[in-house]
């Protein structure tokens, strides 16, 4: 007889494991026991102190990837919540719970999806999930560093669907084809203390810290790119830290952040910015400089190219189950998709994300059986169009 899974039962089990980023708490152990029964070989990826779950099924062509997160944002304070954030209370139609919405309930829609696909034979290649415990945190243990390992092993992904809670107001109404890159940079200008009355004994870096993000800030990065919106800088910190009113500080910094889009490069950015703090220094009797973290590049799957058929298998997967096709956008931060897109082309779908991070997260029961069946359409569709031989798990 074949195993089939609740998509609603999995996710509230899910729900109940409070996996905040570092912890696993038992939510892969969780998964795994959904999916070896399935025949789903499974892999424990351990890295730092982060753990993470590849599991495959088949060994040929084509293969499919389904990604997601188990880890989750801290609850904030309980007594705000109206059910315990880590009970999985079923309420009103709703699987109330921290996860609910981002996104343990996509991932439990796929494990279902593909429970019934792989019953009805539709499975002629390879399916596998990719999950991380390290999406919400600092992003280095997890879906980074999975892609490095399979993709050093030779591993080969054809296509990969995130399962991010991309829908806006209704499910189904949007899909991501791209996301803009993420770049952060710490600027520090080290001066010399001193009395406000005798400035020449001192080197205050406040007006250097303060040209350095004028020139910054003049720059028109771009004015959008096909699909996408302009690139902009944030400034997100400014911090002297001087209490005294007749003290030139010692150190002036500055935090900031640009979104970019796929027509920069992170590398390219963070030389501007280098050569910017080393030109607003000059004659300065400090030092300034620039430390700059590039969390992702831009990408984009482009409909119109090679991976089209796909983001159209989707679209019509969606618009079949839903009565209306998704809008394909590239907006919203980043995701894991930055990392996957080195080893294949790339979408992400889910559930609406109304309530993700917030007070009585929630996902409507209605709407994970909908996305299961948005999911399994796609499985089926999948290797009706691009063939593969039949493999065992």
């Amino acid at each position: 007889m074949a195993t089939l899974i609740d998509p609603v039962a999995l996710a509230a089990a899910l729900v109940r494991r409070p996996s905040v980023t570092p912890a696993d708490a038992g939510a892969l152990d969780t998964l795994q026991a959904a999916l070896g029964p399935l025949g789903f070989a499974c892999r424990r990826m351990p890295f730092g102190e982060i753990d993470n779950l590849y599991a495959r099924w088949g060994v040929g062509g084509p293969h499919l990837c389904f990604a997601g997160h188990t880890d989750v944002v801290p609850p904030g304070a309980e007594s705000d919540w109206t059910a315990p954030p880590f009970a999985g209370e079923i309420r009103d139609g709703l699987l109330i719970g921290r996860g609910a919405a981002d996104m343990k309930s996509a991932i439990a829609a796929f494990a279902a999806a593909a429970a019934q696909a792989l019953a009805e034979g539709a499975v002629t290649g390879s399916l596998s999930l990719l999950i991380t415990g390290d999406e919400e945190g600092l992003a280095v243990d997890g879906t980074r560093a999975m892609v490095a390992a399979l993709a050093a092993e030779g591993e080969r992904i054809d296509h990969c669907v995130v399962g991010e809670p991309t829908s806006q107001s209704r499910l189904g109404d949007m899909l991501k084809i791209g996301r803009r890159g993420s770049l952060n940079a710490r600027l520090t200008v080290d001066g010399i203390q001193g009395h406000v009355a005798y400035p020449d004994r001192a080197a205050n870096p406040a007006p250097v810290l303060v040209r350095l993000l004028s020139a910054l800030m003049a720059r028109r990065l771009d004015d959008g790119f096909t699909g996408f919106q302009p690139s902009n800088l944030e400034i997100t910190s400014i911090d002297i830290g001087n209490p005294a009113t007749n003290v030139i500080p010692a150190r002036a910094e500055a935090r900031i952040n640009i979104r970019f889009n796929p027509g920069h490069r992170g590398a390219d950015l963070a030389d501007w910015i280098k050569a910017e703090t080393a030109a607003a220094a000059v004659g300065f009797a400090g030092e300034a400089r620039a430390d700059v973290h590039i969390s992702g590049e831009a990408f984009l799957t482009d409909p119109d190219g090679e991976a089209g058929d796909f983001v159209r298998l989707l679209a019509q997967s969606i618009a079949a189950e839903t009565g209306a096709g998704p809008e394909l956008s590239t907006t919203g931060g980043t995701s894991d998709a930055r990392f996957i897109r080195d080893l294949c082309p790339v979408v992400e779908f889910g559930l609406v994300g109304a309530t993700m991070h917030k007070v009585d997260e929630a996902a409507p029961v209605a709407d994970i059986a909908r996305l299961t069946a948005i999911y399994l359409r796609l499985i089926r569709d999948y290797f009706a169009r691009f063939g593969g031989a039949a493999a065992a798990g």
